[in-house]
Order: structure tokens, then C-alpha cells, then sequence
């Protein structure tokens, strides 16, 4: 028998970098892009530095590696810092190659026209949901999409929806110790949020008003082709313009509408 401590010719021998993590290098590559994507202007070497706490000479050589590879982009005096095209073109491969989004379109155009407001469709991506799809009103003012951007799930009716597919134990593990307020009226408190997942439950629907964006009015319902749902459908409306019973209304139609692109998802063999 082989002892523990002893290596054979065929085991692999760990890079120095290498840690129960990953590689460090890779890691911090990801830290980085990620911290880009959280910011919307231009970063200087000073503000990377504040917020990874990496060393400068490190930055220094991970700027650069992904500067040549296309990731990021600098401005004139080479100072400053943002991503590049290479991050769109990957985020767009990634919507390219995803079977469920042909059937998605479908839905949201219809549902578009059925209720006359916003619709987006998103998934679960740890304790946020990001947006894969939306079909603006076309009595919208401002046609802005939101495909890419990302908001903490307890704030919204879809990550409302989605998280209302797990159970105590899994919620507890997935959302952060404190929830962000992204409003006056954003749920913050956990055992509040826990009674409102229990609701949606129930009716298969979740709603909010306000809490992720002042002045607006959603309903969501999860799109179960996959168990526990990891996609969601929901119709944004102006809060000032729509009862709440409207809203409920609303939701009961997303209800069926998820539920019905489910089914076909399933006979497509999408999962």
C-alpha cells in the first residue's frame, strides 16, 4: 500500500502556484475582471490595488497580459483601465450557445404584446440573478437593455422566484449574512424574506414593488425544466400605473407562460 506521503511516477507534481483554490495567477486574472465588471468607469492601477489588495508589481503583469490579449482596454495615457471587446465576445458566446434562448425569445415577444409591459427572462447565478433576455415596451421611453447585468436575487420578484425552488438549508448556504438595500424598500430582513418564498410557493408566483428599482413594479415565475429551477420570466411595470391586483393578475400569467415553456423545453430534450 502506498503511503500518503509518497509519490509515485505518474502523480501529478503541484506548480508552486498551485493551491487547494486553483492557481493563484488564474484566480486573481478572474478577481480582476470581475472587479472591472462591478465598476463602470475607468480603473487606475491605485483603485485596482484598493480593491483586490494585490501587489502592484502583480497587477502590473496581469494589466498587461490582458491588455495584449484583447480582455481590457487603456486609455491615451495608458493609465487607465476597462474591459475590452474580448469580454463581450465571450458574454455573447455564451448566450449563442444556450438552447433554451430560441424558445425564450418566443415567450418574451408574446408576452410583450400580451401585457403591454417589460418582460426579462434570467438565471440564478449564486446569490444574484443575471439577465439573459429582455423585450422592452414599446411604449418604453428608453429602450436599455439589460442582457449581462446582474442584481442581488433577495431584491428582485425573479430571484425571488428562483430562490423560493430551495429549500431553508440551501438558502441559508447560498445569500450572503446581510442583504443589500437597493431601496427604501428592499427586504433586508431574512426571516421576512424566508415568509415572502413560502408565499410564492404557494402561488407559484413571486411579485415586488420597489424594492429593486424605485417606481417599479414586478412579477416573476420560474421556468421549472430544470429541478430546482435556475431560469425565471418576469414583467416590469410602473408601480404608479399598476394595482396591485394587476400585478397579481400578471403573475399568474407568467405562471403559465414558465410553465408552459417548460414543458416545451423538456420535449425539446433542453436541459
Amino acid at each position: 500500500m502506498q503511503s500518503p506521503d509518497r509519490r509515485t511516477a505518474d502523480d501529478p507534481i503541484p506548480h508552486p502556484e498551485e493551491s487547494a483554490t486553483g492557481v493563484k495567477s488564474a484566480r486573481r486574472t478572474i478577481t480582476l475582471l470581475e472587479v472591472f465588471a462591478a465598476h463602470r468607469s475607468w480603473l487606475s492601477l491605485a483603485e485596482m490595488h484598493e480593491a483586490t489588495g494585490f501587489p502592484r508589481s502583480s497587477l502590473h503583469g496581469l494589466l498587461r497580459t490582458l491588455h495584449d490579449a484583447g480582455w481590457i482596454e487603456a486609455d491615451e495615457a495608458g493609465t487607465r483601465f476597462r474591459l475590452g471587446v474580448r469580454a463581450l465576445i465571450c458574454g455573447t458566446a455564451y448566450l449563442d450557445r444556450d438552447p433554451a434562448l430560441p424558445y425564450v425569445i418566443e415567450m418574451l415577444e408574446r408576452l410583450r404584446e400580451d401585457t403591454g409591459f417589460t418582460v426579462h427572462y434570467a438565471r440564478l447565478a449564486g446569490a444574484e440573478v443575471v439577465y439573459l433576455e429582455t423585450r422592452e415596451s414599446h411604449r418604453s421611453g428608453h429602450l436599455i437593455s439589460r442582457v449581462g447585468r446582474t442584481l442581488p436575487a433577495h431584491a428582485t420578484a425573479l430571484g425571488k422566484a428562483l430562490l423560493a425552488e430551495l429549500a431553508d438549508a440551501e438558502l441559508a448556504d447560498l445569500l450572503p449574512p446581510r442583504f443589500e438595500a437597493l431601496t427604501g424598500a428592499t427586504v433586508t430582513d431574512r426571516d421576512t424574506l424566508y415568509g415572502e418564498l413560502g408565499v410564492v410557493r404557494e402561488r407559484g408566483y413571486a411579485t415586488e414593488r420597489g424594492e429593486g428599482t424605485a417606481g417599479v413594479a414586478c412579477a416573476a415565475a420560474a421556468v421549472p425544466y430544470r429541478i430546482p429551477a435556475t431560469d425565471a420570466v418576469s414583467c416590469s411595470m410602473p408601480a404608479d400605473h399598476v394595482s396591485e391586483s394587476e400585478q397579481h393578475r400578471i403573475g399568474a400569467v407568467l405562471h403559465t407562460a414558465a410553465a408552459d415553456l417548460a414543458r416545451q423545453l423538456r420535449r425539446a430534450g433542453i436541459r
